[in-house]
């Protein structure tokens, strides 16, 4: 988890990794998910008012991720493994908007860099859950989902 990703601010005026960049990233990122018919309920239940906070630790989950920086300090695991009313179909709506924001904010490789981990942090999640791999797929590379676009 305390590797860097690739740093670019490539074509299209793409953010590199900063923590001005995963800040609005977590930001924009979870305004979406509180406005989601599925997601929204969830987390709103669990965070009750404390929406802040929690922006706050996801800016410093997402440095430590993306920059290496640290500054996280947490169990992931048990304090989703206490959320109710979790099914597949939130993984897989959270890994989608997830993939949205990543594609929008950053250059390709960056973004690909961002949702590998996000992937592998919701399917510990869901194994956990579920006791099973999950449907949702593995983010591809970067180059081949240009080259699939291409075509």
């Amino acid at each position: 988890m305390n590797r860097q990703l690739p740093t670019s601010d490539g074509p299209g005026g793409h953010a590199p990794p900063s923590v001005e960049s995963i800040t609005q990233l977590v930001h924009g990122f979870y305004g979406d998910v509180r406005q989601d018919p599925l997601l929204g309920p969830v987390f709103e239940e669990a965070l009750h008012g404390q929406w802040d906070a929690h922006l706050k630790r996801l800016v410093d989950f997402w440095s430590t991720v993306a920059l290496g920086s640290r500054s996280f300090k947490g169990d992931v695991f048990g304090k989703h493994m206490v959320l109710q009313g979790v099914t597949p179909a939130h993984f897989a709506a959270w890994v989608g908007l997830w993939q949205l924001h990543t594609n929008r904010l950053f250059a390709p490789e960056v973004a690909h860099g961002l949702q590998v981990a996000a992937h592998g942090i919701a399917r510990n999640l869901f194994r956990g859950y579920f006791g099973g791999e999950p449907a949702f797929a593995a983010p591809r590379h970067a180059h081949n989902a240009r080259d699939d676009a291409a075509q």
